[in-house]
């Protein structure tokens, strides 16, 4: 006589993270998960599945994915904007919001000799008064261009530098005449000459212009915590920049495209000023000689469409241990924790650009 079979085994519970939907499991192993993870409202997501990724890169994997188990392909590709990555209601509602999503190309300035061009860039009574009720603080892009220095012209010299304010209109445009000879023009990026920097503004000059502008009036070095009326300064690894300029300024200050997370690969490298213009604005630049206000206007617009982001953070008020992340929390305590719970303690581990939008943040990178 056949003896009966055995019963199957109850299947063991799996702990699924909310936010990127990986499953554990032990308990123990999803807070751990979720502890290095950082995920918050303010990582990039799939607007199909609200999968949550580490950069736009990740989701545009996600979604292009031919082994995704959700529909997220395919209803993207009816749905979906390929610059913001945005779904939309309707092929009518998707047609229009490209049109707003597609930018046109700026004209770049070329390479004529001309003198410095430097605007009376001031802030308004009514900016002014928006900042001091907590509002925005405005931003201005910079960008150079460089030629060689020294025996084999491999040192970074700024012969050429432009900035911008938020309605693009040039604040500053110089060339430059750097503190050492130069070596190698590098025409075939540059477009420059010898006669280009022959009448050029010596570089400690065009630090004090550069200054002015920046720190708008607050004391060089003593700028308060929330950076009182300085302003924010977006740039393309604009860290470089400021050093081939001889500038300092502060890190919470800057807004660098080539490291703001969401926009760098999956494995955290930095895409070029190019790609991101062309996968996220989509106009092509650079097609030849780098001219700076039409990198400059790129950068103020990269910047402009991740600040715009609506991620409806909130803040749980009077509940400070909620609001700073899983180390106020002792183990036990997180272990009774539901996911969504958990997910409510993480926070990012980057400076989320909308929070620009706000003066009442902490300074971050």
């Amino acid at each position: 006589m056949a003896s009966d079979p055995d019963p199957p085994k109850p299947k063991t519970p799996r702990h699924k993270c909310p936010a990127c939907y990986k499953q554990f499991n032990r308990k123990l192993h999803l807070i751990e998960h979720m502890k290095i993870s950082y995920h918050s409202v303010h990582q990039p997501r799939c607007w199909v599945c609200q999968k949550h990724c580490k950069s736009f890169e990740s989701v545009r994997e996600h979604i292009n994915s031919p082994l995704s188990k959700t529909n997220c392909s395919k209803i993207f590709v009816k749905h979906g904007c390929n610059l913001c990555l945005k779904v939309l209601d309707s092929p009518s509602a998707l047609k229009e919001h490209k049109q707003m999503c597609c930018l046109v190309a700026p004209v770049p300035l070329g390479t004529k000799i001309t003198p410095c061009i430097e605007s009376n860039f001031t802030m308004s009574g009514s900016i002014m008064d928006e900042m001091h009720n907590g509002k925005a603080q405005k931003a201005v892009a910079m960008d150079c261009e460089m030629v060689g220095g020294g025996s084999d012209g491999s040192i970074d010299l700024c012969a050429r530098v432009c900035l911008v304010d938020e309605d693009e209109n040039i604040i500053l445009h110089t060339y430059v005449q750097p503190q050492i000879p130069v070596t190698n023009y590098r025409y075939e990026v540059t477009g420059l000459t010898e006669d280009h920097l022959r009448d050029a503004i010596p570089l400690n000059e065009v630090q004090d212009k550069i200054k002015k502008i920046l720190y708008n009036g607050e004391s060089v070095g003593r700028i308060p915590p929330d950076g009182g009326k300085a302003r924010l300064l977006a740039g393309h690894d604009i860290q470089h920049d400021l050093d081939c300029l001889r500038i300092k300024y502060p890190g919470f200050l800057l807004r660098d495209t080539a490291k703001y997370r969401p926009l760098m690969k999956t494995n955290l490298v930095s895409h070029s000023l190019k790609h991101l213009t062309k996968t996220y604005l989509g106009y092509n630049i650079q097609s030849g000689i780098h001219d700076p206000y039409e990198d400059c206007i790129s950068v103020m617009r990269l910047y402009k469409r991740m600040r715009g982001q609506d991620h409806r953070q909130v803040f749980r008020l009077g509940d400070e241990k909620a609001n700073s992340g899983f180390d106020s929390f002792r183990s036990m305590e997180l272990e009774k924790k539901a996911p969504d719970e958990l997910y409510e303690i993480s926070t990012s581990d980057y400076k989320c650009w909308c929070l620009d939008l706000t003066k009442d943040c902490n300074p971050g990178s």
